[in-house]
């Protein structure tokens, strides 16, 4: 009895010696799950986030950005007879009603209308098999490697498939649309075709999470259910995705509040004018990057910058001169062109001539 509590103590007192750094990551009942950084698509966590799944409506995410990014969403879709018994979630379409691309993208998104899905792909990709075709060749530019589509709703198919890491990539790529963001974020939405409003689905938006700023459901009964949502706070957008997640709403929470509580937005280089060392000569040469560089980042980690310089270009105008590098953990993370110095000079002179011409035009001193 004696060595079991002498054991215990020392137990004790290990675990107050030598703490866990930082939170352990978070549990999610989601069979595969992913939590990016938006800007950079930083992976934060994941789970099993490249094995090919069934992904139910989130599929529309893939339709809804086709549609926005058709320049399209004025004209109206006149609604087929295969839109209107295509099965699941419906927005209650009529035959024969036309009905435009911006009110079909809102039911899309907002009540997952499986409906709204086959009619925009019959008016713009000529069929609903036209349409598919466009949207697995956005996937390969997309790089969703481990994605196919076969439909633009969803429903199960067996050669329909995606994964949590390529459905991250492709709402980091949706968000980047002003338009897009605009519809997945709205939390209700009136067409002129109807007497009530749309309410989004995604509850995460409506109800349980304030800084949610998007995303879409999904679920059938053999896929179970899927989600996508985006989220921002302090500074850092970040995006969450989980297959077959019998938890979903609190598994996007968990990883959001890890994340945000985990991560920050850190400078690791400032825009402006640099010196750099031309890599093996002792020579310094002056440079110029255009934007402010920014990486989420734990506590612990530091990024090491590496800068490369040609030395031949560097009295040449308008001109990349070279690239920084930035390592985390001696891996390559990102990099940003180094412009010649003559760039900014000559891009500064001309800002003056147009605030002197301003200013005699309109006789100011």
């Amino acid at each position: 009895m004696r060595f079991i509590i002498c054991i215990c103590i020392m137990l004790l007192f290990f675990s107050f010696s030598n703490p866990i750094i930082g939170q352990a990551k978070p549990g999610v009942s989601g069979n595969n799950a992913v939590l990016i950084e938006q800007s950079t698509g930083r992976v934060l966590f994941e789970k099993k986030a490249h094995e090919k799944e069934s992904i139910a409506s989130i599929t529309k995410i893939m339709t809804g950005i086709i549609a926005v990014e058709s320049g399209k969403m004025s004209e109206k879709a006149k609604v087929s007879r295969k839109a209107i018994y295509t099965e699941g979630s419906s927005i209650y379409l009529e035959q024969g009603e036309k009905i435009t691309i911006e009110d079909l993208v809102y039911g899309l998104m907002l009540r997952s209308g499986n409906d709204a899905a086959v009619a925009i792909g019959e008016h713009l990709g000529g069929s609903e098999e036209g349409f598919v075709y466009l949207m697995n060749e956005k996937a390969k530019w997309l790089g969703m490697t481990n994605t196919n589509f076969e439909n633009p709703h969803g429903l199960d198919s067996d050669n329909h498939y995606s994964t949590a890491y390529d459905m991250a990539l492709l709402m980091r790529y949706a968000m980047k649309n002003e338009e897009f963001r605009s519809i997945t974020g709205a939390t209700a939405y009136k067409s002129d075709n109807r007497t009530y409003s749309w309410q989004n689905k995604n509850k995460l938006l409506t109800q349980f999470y304030e800084y949610c700023t998007g995303g879409k459901t999904g679920y059938t009964r053999k896929t179970g259910r899927t989600l996508v949502t985006t989220a921002t706070k302090d500074g850092m957008d970040l995006i969450a995705v989980t297959l077959n997640a019998s938890d979903d709403w609190r598994d996007h929470i968990s990883m959001f509040e890890w994340g945000f509580k985990n991560y920050t937005m850190e400078s690791i280089i400032e825009k402006g004018d640099k010196n750099f060392r031309l890599i093996g000569l002792d020579e310094v040469t002056t440079g110029y990057l255009q934007e402010d560089i920014l990486y989420p980042l734990t506590e612990a980690e530091n990024v090491e910058t590496r800068s490369y310089i040609v030395k031949d270009t560097i009295d040449q105008e308008d001109s990349i001169i070279g690239k920084t590098i930035f390592y985390l953990d001696d891996s390559p993370i990102l990099e940003t062109p180094i412009f010649s110095g003559k760039a900014l000079v000559k891009q500064s002179n001309l800002v003056s001539q147009m605030k002197s011409v301003f200013k005699q035009i309109l006789g100011a001193n």
